[in-house]
């Protein structure tokens, strides 16, 4: 059902194509002489631009086609020449399309005029149905078929290609992209790793340093006690409190690196966070085999970060945590049903979006008032 959808789209997009054709070589045809005019120029390339910025909004629509524009949001040039040669390569295109769909409804009508004679036994083109013909018609059919489709893939292809050649980035604007990202991603790593340094910190002083400042205090109390009942009672405590801090000595240390991660594997280290969590987390994990360690440590902390979320701050009943792989990436996607409201732009999200752009992955999250929110990280793993 989704091919066949898939097929419609870019058979109406080969078709929209035709009059665009048109349009264009009218448009050379006239911009030709334009061009040699200074003050229509200007006006000229504009147009040029609008035109195959339409052709790239007719290929994101039928095609699936995303083409990088340019800066200014024109596509792929900075003055409309880059544009105008598109269009004078891509009306031919246009032209090719229109034979090629003329071609196919010319042989779906001889197929259903020839289906419809013969069935009624009438004699189609002055020959009567045989075997032989029949298995003529219906091996010559399918060839021309085959040939048919391949073309209009083939077109599609071709269009494909041309408006990424000729309207997307050049190789140096390209590089200039990556050189930038690449900055931001650096940057973002270095705002990453003091934030969660503050944060382990901050766990540290308000968690780890006031159960010891507390067992310190309990036991000054008893070498001071002379009451054998007191004593006892003061060591309890501070057994206690020792427990407690090794507990939250023990969170701290799991949140900074799980050691299960590198020796148990991922699914191991994810079914802990759901032992731990506060919810009922359920956990579908769809991989098989080890992911390199970068990626691992990522959904690791994807997922810890998202359920650590929904059980402080959601009011989360339940979560679901999704890790599958689609194409040569693995997708981390974990679902609540809290009350929303979750801002990409707060300090544990923005690290998670920092750490997984490291990996040139791609994290969204999608948190609506009233929920469900949901989270996801596209990581690489090619």
């Amino acid at each position: 059902m989704r091919t066949a959808v898939r097929a419609a789209r870019v058979l109406a997009g080969i078709a929209l194509g035709v009059p665009a054709a048109v349009a264009q070589l009218l448009f050379l045809l006239v911009a030709g002489p334009l061009l040699g005019v200074p003050r229509a120029r200007r006006g000229v390339l504009a147009l040029a631009v609008r035109l195959a910025g339409a052709e790239v909004r007719r290929l994101g629509l039928f095609g699936d086609v995303e083409v990088a524009g340019g800066e200014g949001g024109r596509p792929g040039g900075h003055d409309g020449r880059r544009a105008l040669r598109y269009l004078a390569l891509r009306w031919p295109v246009g032209v090719l399309g229109a034979l090629l769909l003329a071609l196919l409804v010319i042989g779906v009508a001889v197929a259903v005029r020839l289906a419809w004679s013969w069935g009624r036994g009438e004699p189609f083109d002055g020959m009567l149905p045989s075997v032989f013909l029949v298995a003529y018609a219906l091996v010559a059919g399918v060839v021309l078929l085959f040939l048919e489709v391949t073309g209009l893939i083939g077109l599609a292809a071709l269009e494909r290609w041309l408006a990424r050649s000729a309207l997307g980035p050049s190789p140096t604007e390209r590089l200039e992209r990556r050189i930038a990202e690449l900055a931001e991603t650096r940057s973002g790593i270095v705002a990453a790793v003091d934030q969660e340094r503050r944060r382990i910190e901050r766990d540290l002083h308000d968690g780890v340093q006031q159960r010891l400042v507390a067992l310190a205090m309990l036991i000054g109390r008893a070498r001071r006690g002379r009451s054998p009942e007191m004593l006892e009672e003061l060591l309890r405590q501070a057994h206690q409190e020792a427990q407690e801090a090794l507990g939250d000595l023990r969170e701290v240390a799991w949140r900074v690196y799980p050691a299960g991660l590198d020796s148990l594997g991922l699914r191991e280290a994810l079914a802990t966070v759901a032992e731990r969590a506060g919810v009922p987390v359920t956990v579908r994990y769809g991989l098989t085999g080890r992911l390199p360690g970068p990626v691992e440590t990522a959904a690791y902390f994807v997922v810890c970060e998202a359920v650590t979320n929904a059980a402080k701050h959601a009011a989360a009943g339940s979560v679901t945590v999704e890790v599958v792989r689609e194409g040569a990436a693995v997708v981390v996607r974990t679902r609540d049903d809290g009350r929303g409201g979750a801002d990409p732009a707060g300090g544990g999200l923005s690290g998670l979006a920092r750490r997984v752009a490291a990996l040139d992955g791609r994290f969204e999250v999608a948190s609506p008032p009233g929920g469900p929110t949901v989270v996801t990280a596209e990581l690489p793993c090619g």
